[in-house]
């Protein structure tokens, strides 16, 4: 008898943007064109280029909070042109933690509150902190432990806050709950140089223990370091769109 050969199937990827073509409305000269992009479960890709690239409109397409003008998105294998905008935003809570360059934090609300919004949001997230850590708080505080957040500023408003300890809050929030993508806009850009090695520590780490995809915008190039893959965008003349 002949030898078999058995042939795994590969697992589906976690993004794929397929043929994606952008450009704001009524701007000229900010477009965004990808034939191809795929990255697996657990895949950790770092993004950079000039100003004008399109690296925060990528962002935005995989997060599902703009839609492209050609092509398709899935992230997970869900079309996410497929989806209603409400249920867009449920699947963006469910799987998918961000990183905001304007951080996007509630500041009338404590640091602690802020970290837990995504459990508010996802039930999915909130069962994936109470096991991890017994409960969502508890699964809070040791991020925001391990981002060097003293505890008595877990109950401050975030507007009292330093743009550095808002961008260590905002990555508590993104990673709270493991969520399957984390994208992150320049997360490191107000730490100082101790801090940002421990930030990207934290994030590697967090990412690799739960099995999470990253996708992270930077122009500080020495933080590509330890990424499986890196993305250099250049910008594209808006008349190049179709």
């Amino acid at each position: 008898m002949g030898e078999q050969q058995s042939h795994a199937t590969a697992p589906p990827p976690l993004v794929r943007a397929i043929d994606i073509a952008f450009r704001w409305p009524g701007r000229q000269g900010t477009a965004l064109a990808l034939p191809d992009l795929l990255l697996a479960r657990g895949e950790h890709l770092f993004v950079s280029g000039p100003s004008g690239s399109g690296k925060t409109t990528l962002l935005g397409l995989l997060a599902g909070v703009i839609m492209p003008r050609q092509g398709r998105v899935e992230v997970a294998g869900t079309d996410l042109r497929s989806l209603a905008p409400s249920r867009r935003d449920r699947f963006r809570a469910d799987h998918v933690g961000v990183i905001f360059q304007q951080l996007n934090l509630l500041p009338y609300l404590s640091v602690l509150e802020n970290v837990l919004l995504p459990c508010r949001f996802s039930s999915r997230r909130r069962l994936h902190a109470r096991q991890q850590a017994g409960s969502e708080i508890e699964a809070a505080g040791m991020l925001l432990e391990r981002l060097d957040m003293a505890r008595d500023l877990w109950r401050r408003p975030a507007a009292e806050l330093s743009v550095g300890q808002q961008q260590r809050v905002a990555a508590a929030r993104a990673l709270l709950g493991r969520p399957d993508l984390v994208l992150a806009d320049e997360p490191t850009s107000a730490l100082d140089a101790a801090r940002q090695q421990a930030f990207m520590a934290l994030l590697r780490r967090e990412c690799r223990a739960s099995g999470a995809g990253l996708v992270m915008v930077s122009h500080d190039e020495r933080l590509a370091e330890g990424f499986d893959r890196r993305l250099d965008m250049a910008p594209l003349p808006s008349e190049a769109l179709p």
